[in-house]
């Protein structure tokens, strides 16, 4: 298993901090993501679930929504991180893997972690294998 790094431990710990604010009524399992852009801003954002469970927000595309609200498109994201009370590094969910695809250059570090500090560093190809990409005209 991999460490954090010393700015991972940063994200790390605005994360588990994070988690708190999960709207999570019916599943009771909290995530929260943390990115980092190149200019160093930092984005949060926290799973939220809803009766309806297809209207339910994974925490990675609520934290990529944020960022895109903010309007720093403009400041690529440099780091990304995601964190849930799982047995091993968290695994993000096929739909999250592709708007990750979207904004994420492909030199991001992706770290995967749990609650116990256990983590995954991966980058995009390796998350998500022949991901869609923006077509080119």
């Amino acid at each position: 298993m991999d460490k954090l790094t010393e700015p991972e431990l940063e994200l790390y710990n605005i994360a588990q901090a994070e988690m708190k604010h999960a709207y999570v009524p019916y599943s009771h399992f909290q995530v929260a993501a943390v990115l980092r852009t190149k200019s160093g801003q930092i984005f949060k954002g926290v799973n939220v679930e809803n009766a309806s469970f297809g209207l339910t927000n994974c925490a990675e595309r609520s934290c990529i929504f944020n960022y895109i609200s903010a309007g720093s498109l403009a400041d690529p994201i440099s780091e990304f991180l995601i964190i849930g009370g799982t047995d091993d590094p968290i695994s993000p969910c096929g739909a999250c893997r592709q708007v990750l695809s979207e904004f994420l250059p492909s030199d991001a570090t992706i770290t995967l972690t749990n609650l116990t500090g256990a983590v995954k560093h991966m980058t995009m190809v390796e998350l998500l294998p022949y991901y869609f990409k923006k077509k080119r005209i």
